[in-house]
């Protein structure tokens, strides 16, 4: 908390020091003029486990994580769905398994269509991947190796063996052996490109909240301050609310940048009284603007845990982070150009829902992981109070399309193409999971896949970019309604890119402070 009251003025404030923020407060404070300030409802990482790269899977649910649930899904065998989303600065980058793939061309020629810009392309978008990215291969012209965050693809003294005989498998069923998954093309097969140092995770605040980069005067982080709502005077927003032990804190800024995620930016927007007037009526809260589709359009990616298997041979531990290889796929196993519909993962170890009793023991058995790439279904969610505590309400509406659920049958045949391959033969001992009562018809396997899907952490849309009245943001990613407001986070991607979010949250935070910084040089990164 602040120690003087000029801590509590500044020319920008950024709110949440999660991926989006880090690099925002990074970017933004490289020009010495502007006074930035940094709010962050956490701190600093402490937790050892953060930096190890096979810890992954074991540390959602600390004291790091917010923690969220979902509501009963129709979709998954009424489950409650745990979302891990990270109270730390850094954010989820703390809590995901770094996995970096910046998604397909038509993903971004969507974003491009929608906003009415062509700066949210692919091409529009490039300059600002590679200005994050700081690859161990050669620079070439999509991949580059000065930015912050490194992004190491394994070689082949670090795949774990199951991993290689797994691509060498889809190779031999006719999948492209990609080099990694931020070519030109994205159907294929490839070592799993991560974000990892010296063996170990490296999150947005190790990479952009350098030393250097703390040391300048006109940039100021506050710790363990939770945002509880913006106080508005007509179309300006005048000061942000704090909650503290103490009471409230106001902080004030010219301008704001709203970086909470896409939970986070829309209740707390809700909470300061814009959204859908009877939603908000409904956990008390008035109405000062209206703006219905705040909270809606939710939608994230799910993956089937799984196909799992019992091992004819030890699988010894991974050097990397357990999940070590993706293979993107198109619904026709024979187009391997264009956008995929499917996706299969190779995890050297069991992983199963919690749905699953009967998985092997560590070392024992391992999992194909499956889903939908470009999933159809929409969902939202709402705040239940006007109070930071008050929980919220997420529903995701998980596979409510018959899209979703013909690929996800799709894509549980092909993951069990590769479970039956010659090159994974000799691992094999037994498929544990699916039963083969489970595979008699659609319905059966629609069953299957309910209960073994689990969330891949990939929520966005809450606060939808686009060139319609309806959106909430426009190109600029200026709220349409307030005139100092500006979101930044995943809550504004219109539609979910075909692989992991995070490549493409940190461009957009990047492409945003470029665009401020009028195309400020590399070398004010400091």
């Amino acid at each position: 908390m602040p120690h003087n009251t000029d801590e509590l003025t500044s020319d920008l404030l950024i709110l949440g020091g999660g991926s989006a923020g880090c690099i925002l407060a990074n970017r933004l404070s490289a020009d010495p003029k502007v006074k930035v300030t940094l709010l962050e409802a956490g701190g600093w990482a402490k937790d050892p486990d953060i930096a190890k790269p096979d810890m992954w899977p074991f540390i959602q649910g600390r004291a790091f994580d917010w923690d969220f649930e979902t509501t009963p899904q129709a979709g998954t065998a009424d489950r409650v769905h745990r979302w891990a989303r990270g109270r730390v600065l850094g954010g989820s980058s703390n809590l995901h398994a770094m996995f970096h793939v910046r998604g397909h061309r038509e993903d971004f020629a969507r974003w491009a269509e929608v906003s009415g810009d062509d700066r949210w392309s692919y091409d529009g978008l490039l300059p600002a991947f590679k200005a994050t990215e700081n690859w161990n291969i050669p620079e070439d012209a999509l991949h580059a190796s000065d930015g912050p965050m490194p992004i190491m693809l394994p070689d082949e003294t670090q795949s774990h063996p199951l991993v290689k005989d797994y691509i060498k498998g889809w190779v031999a069923l006719g999948m492209p052996r990609l080099r990694d998954h931020c070519g030109e093309h994205l159907i294929g097969t490839a070592p799993n490109a991560l974000m990892i140092r010296d063996g170990k995770r490296v999150t947005t605040a190790d990479a952009w909240l350098t030393p250097e980069v703390l040391a300048r005067p006109n940039l100021t982080i506050i710790e363990n301050a939770p945002v509880q709502r913006l106080i508005l005077d007509g179309t300006k927003v005048i000061a942000v609310e704090v909650a503290s032990t103490n009471g409230p804190i106001r902080y004030e800024a010219d301008e704001i940048i709203l970086s909470l995620g896409a939970i986070g930016s829309p209740t707390t927007l809700m909470r300061s009284g814009i959204g859908d007037p009877a939603r908000l009526a409904a956990a008390g809260v008035d109405c000062v603007i209206e703006r219905p589709e705040i909270g809606k359009n939710l939608h994230d990616h799910l993956l089937a845990a799984g196909n799992i298997y019992r091992a004819k041979r030890e699988i010894v531990p991974s050097k990397l982070q357990i999940s070590e290889s993706l293979s993107y796929q198109a619904e026709d196993p024979t187009r391997t150009e264009g956008r995929p519909d499917i996706v299969v993962g190779c995890v050297a170890a069991p992983s199963a829902s919690e749905m699953f009793d009967n998985a092997p023991a560590p070392g024992e058995g391992f999992t194909l992981l499956f889903g939908v790439t470009n999933p159809t279904s929409r969902g939202e969610l709402t705040i239940t109070g006007p109070n930071l505590s008050d929980p919220v309400k997420i529903d995701p509406n998980y596979l409510a399309t018959e899209h979703d659920r013909h690929m996800f049958r799709v894509a549980l045949k092909r993951a069990r193409s590769i479970g039956q391959s010659d090159a994974l033969a000799p691992w094999i001992a037994e498929e544990i999971q699916p039963s083969p009562e489970d595979l008699v018809d659609d319905d059966a396997m629609d069953a299957f896949i309910a209960k073994a899907a689990i969330t891949h952490h990939h929520p966005v849309a809450t606060c939808r970019m686009g060139a319609d009245d309806d959106a909430i943001v426009d190109a600029d990613l200026k709220m349409r309604g307030l005139d100092n407001l500006w979101i930044v986070d995943s809550s504004i991607i219109p539609e979910i890119t075909a692989g992991p979010i995070h490549a493409a949250v940190m461009a957009i935070a990047e492409s945003f402070a470029a665009s401020r910084m009028g195309n400020a040089p590399r070398a004010a990164l400091g």
